[in-house]
């Protein structure tokens, strides 16, 4: 017999995970682990420690030099890490 209710599993699994209030977590997660695919090896090694805190992500960077680089690409930082997620993640970029 067959069914006329049967949905795609990448649906359900969506649905269930923003029901159970775990789609934002996730993504948060997904952005931090994608620092250093989008922004390469190199500044990923001056990274010290990554968080999201309403909806800014802070960033710990072990160089003065390129953490002034850094802020002045922040918007383009912002966008293309919330792209690589496919998600508005975070908003804005804090670099201390």
């Amino acid at each position: 017999m067959k069914r006329n209710d049967a949905q795609p599993i990448g649906k359900l699994i969506h649905t269930y995970l923003r029901q159970e209030s775990l789609e934002t977590p996730l993504n948060e997660r997904r952005l931090i682990n994608s620092w250093s695919t989008v922004l390469g090896a190199t500044i990923a090694s001056y990274t010290r420690e990554l968080y999201i805190r309403n909806q800014v992500l802070y960033v710990h960077l072990t160089s003065a030099a390129l953490r002034q680089e850094l802020m002045m690409g922040r918007e383009l930082l912002v966008r293309n890490l919330n792209r690589h997620v496919g998600a508005q993640v975070i908003t804005n970029i804090v670099f201390r």
